[in-house]
């Protein structure tokens, strides 16, 4: 369960005031998965963080209930003179979660060999995404927070991966970022529309994406 009460989140950019949400009340349903939409800057970045508690609102509140994940695939929080292994481990702990457990999962999903046992900033871009989308799967959370979320690697690896979070979201929520309409539409079963400060909430993905093709539309023709 996510709630919010009376969300209002502004910041300054440029010298101007820029309004995310203004005074937002919404309840999403457990086990719901919904799409975020919106045009670019929009906010939906912001809302996600928001939601992960990594950025704060201005006003207002948000209640989670159980267990809430980083942005699916974040690799930027890996500590960069540690090995692979070693993140995952100081990841466990910070969950509560087996370390080894974690560890031995996030080893045979990622597939990247000897590395696993190297430093963080000897990885490509290819294998710290391969290890960030283990690590953030190999957690049991209640909700996936997804930020335009991009498989890496072979045609395999992207099918085990899309299989793998299908799989979690059977018993889990999740809010999903992303401009794939099909993606949203294979993930999602709801979704909530940013637009000018406001959050419009649609039971049906499909109607937040037609609600979502007229903003862009007409953003178009002007």
């Amino acid at each position: 369960m996510i709630r919010f009460e009376n969300v209002t989140k502004r910041y300054v950019t440029d010298g101007k005031v820029k309004t995310v949400v203004e005074g937002l009340d919404l309840d999403l349903p457990t086990g719901r998965s919904v799409a975020l939409l919106g045009r670019n800057g929009a906010g939906k970045s912001t809302l996600l963080r928001m939601v992960s508690g990594a950025t704060l609102p201005t006003e207002g509140r948000i209640v989670t209930r159980g267990l809430v994940s980083w942005p699916v695939g974040f690799a930027g929080s890996f500590h960069p003179d540690l090995t692979g292994a070693q993140n995952c481990r100081f990841i466990a702990r910070i969950y509560g979660v087996d370390t080894e457990e974690l560890a031995d999962f996030v080893e045979e999903f990622a597939g990247i060999g000897m590395h696993f046992r190297l430093p963080i900033r000897t990885y490509s871009s290819g294998m710290r995404s391969r290890l960030a989308f283990g690590v953030s799967m190999g957690i049991r959370f209640d909700t996936y927070l997804v930020d335009e979320i991009t498989a890496v690697g072979d045609a395999a690896f992207r099918e085990r991966s899309d299989a793998l979070f299908a799989t979690r979201l059977e018993t889990a929520g999740a809010v999903v970022c992303s401009h794939a309409m099909p993606q949203l539409r294979r993930l999602c079963d709801c979704g909530i529309v940013l637009e000018l400060g406001r959050a419009y909430f649609h039971d049906d993905v499909e109607d937040a994406i037609a609600h979502h093709r007229e903003i862009m539309a007409r953003l178009a023709a002007a």
